[in-house]
């Protein structure tokens, strides 16, 4: 006798899911989640591109390998023929699908999550707008034409109304106009719009989070000119998976994860940072899960709501932790999961103060990698330090301002999910953060990142903490023998020695 569904599986049941950015971090935990758990759906339609010479088949067969699908394809290996790919390129017309693609798309599809965005912080604001403000208008365009739309879902970032301290989930203006911006970006090439990018970003640190902006203002409109089903989804800093379908699992270096990375491998060794400053990351399978109960909720109601529906999907106040003691929580597992890869001994300092920040990356980062490459150079071996640093000070550089400032996000919404799951929901689709053990959570996120993401297994550990302790040493002399001879010239230079 087939278990009972519950009202999500119910609603997931023979449907068919256009998703976009399915090859993305998020999306390939949202692949997983959804022919795990809502396996009586029809079919997922993933819009996809050839990438480094493999073809979209060989792709996702690359991901029936990953630890991430183990459980699916030990307990559920035929719901993969479900997925049906689509050729594409998000950022050209009709997501650049043939018009047999296209009309199946139209034809075919029920509901629609728009995953895919530019998530490059550093690039200039053309790039961006075309992937992240023009690919929803496409989007939207075949959203108008799908016969049988139930829910089209637009994942979005709790971070694009950089400008407001608090956050309610609600759209907020902006200057220009999504489609004026849409028409200059249309005749403009990368460089010439890029000469009056301060101008055009205004308020905005980035074009990530200007053409985001953006992009729910389109939204919006659309939702306010159509009767079409649309809402938005403004997750936060997407961090490690908590339990599903493992814990920890992790494939990309943005957002903390990088850091976190870098900081283990001793080449990051401070950080522009208020400490005090709320880290605000939720767990992958939170996020997927709160997609999932969205679009239900949204393709089930009864009566449509006056304005485009919006949730901030941020972890709960109760639970979120400052800058500080996250960074505190992975020192103090610093022999625990200690990466083998290390190439100095790992000690982040924080400050807010940019002239010691600057101090520090000059003294232990730009100094010992020029050192570093110099002696790679003598010994004929390929230099790489230097090219890491000027990643990290980019990196940097764009991350300060979420770094140095603190956001309060209403999340009315996003809690609400809680308030309408039966218990069998409650477990299968988790969206409570208040029952998030935070300090676990950043050990299995340490871990995860060490084994998945750095390909790091656990059996190095021996092996990592022999050479930590070495490092240590190292450290520890460059640094006596170098201060040793600053306060010997000082001294000299000031008559006292």
């Amino acid at each position: 006798m087939a278990e009972k569904l519950n009202s999500v599986q119910e609603f997931y049941k023979n449907k068919t899911i256009f998703i976009t950015g399915s090859s993305g971090f998020m999306g390939k935990v949202f692949i997983e989640k959804l022919l795990y758990s809502c396996s009586d759906l029809k079919q997922l339609i993933l819009l996809m591109r050839p990438k480094r010479g493999k073809s979209q088949l060989e792709r996702i067969k690359e991901f029936e390998k990953l630890p991430l699908f183990e459980r699916i394809m030990k307990e559920k290996s035929e719901v993969m023929k479900k997925i049906f790919i689509v050729s594409g390129e998000i950022t050209e017309p009709n997501l650049g699908m043939s018009k047999e693609n296209l009309q199946y798309v139209i034809d075919n599809t029920n509901i629609i999550f728009h995953l895919a965005a530019s998530l490059k912080l550093e690039a200039t604001v053309r790039p961006n707008i075309c992937m992240n403000l023009i690919a929803t208008k496409e989007v939207l365009d075949i959203a108008k034409n799908v016969k049988k739309l139930a829910v089209m879902v637009h994942v979005s970032t709790a971070f694009c109304n950089v400008e407001k301290v608090t956050v309610d989930e609600v759209v907020y203006d902006t200057p220009e106009k999504p489609m004026d911006v849409i028409n200059t970006a249309k005749w403009m090439d990368d460089d010439f719009m890029a000469s009056f990018q301060k101008q055009l970003l205004g308020i905005h640190p980035n074009s990530y989070t200007y053409s985001k902006r953006l992009a729910e203002v389109l939204v919006r409109d659309e939702y306010n000119e159509t009767k079409l089903p649309l809402c938005i989804v403004r997750p936060s800093v997407v961090g490690a998976s908590y339990s599903e379908p493992v814990k920890g699992w992790i494939d990309t270096l943005n957002g903390p994860g990088g850091v976190v990375l870098a900081g283990g491998k001793g080449v990051l060794r401070c950080l522009l940072i208020d400490d005090s400053a709320i880290f605000n990351a939720i767990p992958v399978d939170y996020a997927i899960n709160s997609f999932i109960m969205i679009a239900k909720e949204i393709g089930t109601q009864k009566e449509r709501a006056s304005k485009v529906p919006v949730y901030n999907v941020t972890i709960h106040k109760s639970v979120a932790k400052s800058y500080r003691h996250m960074m505190d929580a992975c020192e103090s597992m610093r022999y625990v999961f200690p990466s083998s890869m290390m190439l100095w001994y790992p000690n982040i300092t924080l400050t807010k103060n940019k002239y010691y920040y600057m101090f520090n990356v000059i003294l232990f980062q730009w100094i010992p990698a020029i050192f570093i490459d110099l002696l790679f150079m003598i010994f004929g071996q390929k230099r790489f330090m230097i090219h890491v640093q000027k990643k990290i000070a980019v990196g940097m550089d764009v991350l300060k301002c979420f770094t140095l400032n603190n956001w309060d996000f209403r999340t009315k919404n996003f809690e609400h999910l809680t308030e309408i799951q039966s218990k069998d929901e409650y477990e299968m689709f988790f969206v409570d953060t208040k029952k998030i053990d935070i300090n676990q959570y950043y050990k299995d996120s340490l871990a995860g990142g060490r084994v998945y993401k750095d390909k790091d297994p656990l059996s190095t550990i021996p092996k990592a903490i022999r050479l930590m302790k070495i490092l240590y040493v190292l450290d520890r002399s460059v640094k006596i023998i170098f201060f040793y001879f600053v306060i010997k010239k000082l001294l000299t230079l000031t008559g006292l020695l």
